[in-house]
C-alpha cells in the first residue's frame, strides 16, 4: 500500500510538472532556441492604435492525457478488491482527463494587445498582436522585425528627412 501511494504521488508530481510546460512563454522579448542566428527584416513605424485582446487557451490534448494517466493511477490505489480499484481507476482517469484539459486551457490563455502600426514611407497600416510588457503607447515610434514571428520593439530611429525640393539649374 505504501509503495503504491509513493508511486502514485510521484506520478501526480510528474503530471503537474508536465502541465506546467504548457504555460505560455511567448512574449515579445522571449525567443526560442531556433531563433538564434536567424535573420529578420526590419521596418520602422509609429503605433497609431492599440486594443486589448484575449488569447484563447490551447487544447492540444497534452493536459487531458496527462490528467487521465495521473487520475487513473491515483484512482486505482483506492478500494479493496480488484473490481473497486478498476472502477476507481476508470473514474479517476475520466475526472483527471477533464481536470487536465481545463488546466491546460487555463495556463495557456492570457491577455495581449493588438497594435496598429503605420509604417514609415507609406504603405498600408498593419497590426501585430503581442504582450505589452514594454508598456508601449499610441504615438510611440517602434522597430518591427519580421523573423520567426513579427515583433515590435523600441529604439526606432526617427523617420528619414524629406527629400530636398527640386532646384532649377538653368543658367541664361
Amino acid at each position: 500500500m505504501r509503495a503504491s501511494f509513493v508511486s502514485a504521488s510521484g506520478l501526480a508530481l510528474v503530471a503537474a510538472l508536465g502541465l506546467s510546460a504548457c504555460a505560455p512563454t511567448n512574449t515579445n522579448t522571449t525567443y526560442s532556441a531556433g531563433s538564434i542566428g536567424v535573420a529578420a527584416q526590419v521596418r520602422y513605424g509609429t503605433i497609431v492604435g492599440m486594443r486589448p485582446v484575449q488569447i484563447a487557451g490551447s487544447q492540444s490534448g497534452v493536459g487531458a492525457v496527462t490528467g487521465a494517466v495521473a487520475g487513473g493511477a491515483l484512482g486505482s490505489t483506492v478500494g479493496g478488491d480488484w473490481r473497486a480499484r478498476t472502477a476507481a481507476g476508470v473514474g479517476g482517469a475520466l475526472l483527471g482527463g477533464l481536470a487536465g484539459s481545463a488546466v491546460e486551457r487555463g495556463v495557456t490563455q492570457g491577455q495581449a494587445v493588438e497594435f496598429t502600426i503605420r509604417p514609415d514611407g507609406g504603405g498600408p497600416d498593419f497590426t501585430v498582436v503581442q504582450t505589452n510588457e514594454l508598456n508601449f503607447s499610441p504615438g510611440e515610434r517602434v522597430t518591427v522585425s519580421f523573423g520567426d514571428r513579427v515583433r515590435i520593439a523600441r529604439g526606432a530611429p526617427p523617420p528619414p528627412p524629406p527629400p530636398p525640393p527640386p532646384t532649377s539649374s538653368r543658367t541664361r
